[in-house]
């Protein structure tokens, strides 16, 4: 990933708060059949490892091997920003659109799990954390299922992990821009409806207010 300085000051605290708002990771990775990306959803185990399953259908657990690396991307907020947003660009006109984002490449060696202890504990946690965000005390758990059920739902799945070996972020918020431009791009999006990137540049570092 393209990194310029600018844009590569990201905190961890910024990082975990992109995963967790955008658990649904790309997880890229080279084949025999070259390149493939699946799209799944991720959790940051208490070690840091990525937890996740797919589709025993998937023929991604047969195309990767063990241990292998792959890349897992999460993508954050993003906008178009226009060159109308710069007050400055009445004075001198030397200005270009640009895109402004978040995301987060993790680079790890992943492994599968196939035993039905380790594939509950996998649903349980990726389970629990999307439940209790979005129906609170009224969060659905496995034991809410047949048992039957559960294990032949279970037996559709294999399990995998990601072991972290490299973490690169990019916040690329306008930070490059001056004071003057740089509240005009928070002000141009949050008019055009993007308020949550609005949002996050005006508390960006430095920036705020």
């Amino acid at each position: 990933m393209y990194l310029p300085e600018h844009f590569s000051d990201v905190s961890e605290a910024e990082i975990a708060a992109v995963i967790a708002a955008a658990p649904l990771a790309c997880v890229v990775a080279q084949t025999a059949q070259g390149l493939i990306a699946n799209h799944l959803p991720l959790l940051r185990g208490p070690d840091g490892t990525l937890i996740g399953h797919v589709a025993r259908a998937n023929d991604m657990h047969r195309l990767i091997a063990e241990g292998q690396e792959v890349l897992a991307i999460f993508r954050g907020m993003d906008g178009y920003v226009s060159p109308n947003f710069y007050p400055g660009k009445a004075e001198h006109h030397r200005v270009v659109p640009t895109w402004n984002y978040e995301v987060v490449h993790i680079h790890g060696a992943i492994s599968f799990q196939h035993d039905e202890r380790t594939k509950r504990a996998a649903v349980g946690l990726l389970t629990r954390e999307h439940e209790r965000r979005t129906n609170r005390a009224a969060a659905w758990r496995m034991a809410d299922a047949p048992a039957d059920f559960m294990t032949e739902m279970l037996g559709g799945i294999v399990a995998f992990r990601i072991a972290v070996s490299r973490v690169l972020a990019k916040a690329k918020l306008s930070q490059n821009r001056d004071a003057r431009d740089y509240r005009g791009a928070v002000e141009g999006l949050r008019a055009k409806g993007n308020g949550a990137l609005a949002d996050r540049m005006a508390k960006a570092p430095g920036r705020a207010g």
